[in-house]
């Protein structure tokens, strides 16, 4: 599958969003129309007996990685915790976590079965990525997301090891910087996205980058070859 815009699988105009940035409903998760709705500034996110929800918020978050801030409590784990990294090695374990792990004030996840097996196939086909973070050989945090040319968008991360998880987007923000990705997104605000780096911009100013950043070639495939141990 190459990535192309179609009007098979076409959105509404992104300006008819709700004050929330809820766009629309209903639809698949096929390939092609997750393709469609990250290069139209929009993504899923619903809970299971719900519809197929698609977002495009007014405010987006996003994280240039050269201003990734590594904390002075980072910078001791990466020293004193025996974390390695890997790339593409676990990605439907990364993804079940996600899903699984327990999460404060969070009783349910929106990473239906549905989800799950819709990103596992972004994965065969190249588009979608997962950052793994090990500690004595045992998957301890790690995220996932979309690479589409020179954007990566931030689905989820998990952690069982204080710090596991910014350890794994501090490798995905070296990595990015290293293959000129221009940002990440990381979709809606949160404390702890703001902690890292990440800025809220508005929706005309997004889709200004995204364009940008979408004429590019993709970096198709698996990004297995970078990392620095693991397993």
């Amino acid at each position: 599958m190459k990535r192309r815009s179609s009007t098979i699988y076409a959105f509404p105009p992104i300006d008819q969003a709700d004050e929330n940035g809820l766009l629309a409903y209903g639809g698949d998760l096929s390939p092609e129309r997750l393709v469609s709705a990250y290069e139209s500034g929009i993504f899923p996110w619903y809970e299971e007996g719900q519809p197929i929800l698609w977002w495009s918020p007014p405010k987006r978050m996003v994280l240039y990685p050269d201003q990734f801030k590594v904390s002075k409590s980072l910078k001791q784990s990466i020293r004193n915790k025996g974390f390695s990294w890997t790339v593409d090695t676990a990605f439907e374990e990364v993804i079940e976590r996600c899903a699984t792990v327990e999460r404060k004030d969070q009783d349910s996840t929106w990473i239906t079965d549905a989800m799950n097996r819709a990103y596992i196939r972004l994965h065969t086909l190249g588009f979608a990525h997962s950052f793994e973070a090990w500690q004595a050989g045992k998957l301890v945090g790690g995220l996932y997301g979309v690479s589409l040319g020179r954007v990566f968008f931030g689905e989820s991360m998990f952690s069982t090891v204080s710090d596991a998880s910014k350890y794994a987007f501090y490798q995905l923000c070296q990595f990015v910087l290293k293959h000129d990705i221009s940002f990440i997104d990381c979709q809606l605000y949160t404390d702890h996205l703001a902690s890292l780096g990440a800025v809220e911009i508005d929706r005309n100013q997004y889709m200004e980058l995204l364009q940008e950043a979408l004429a590019y070639p993709d970096l198709l495939g698996q990004w297995k070859k970078q990392s620095n141990g693991g397993r």
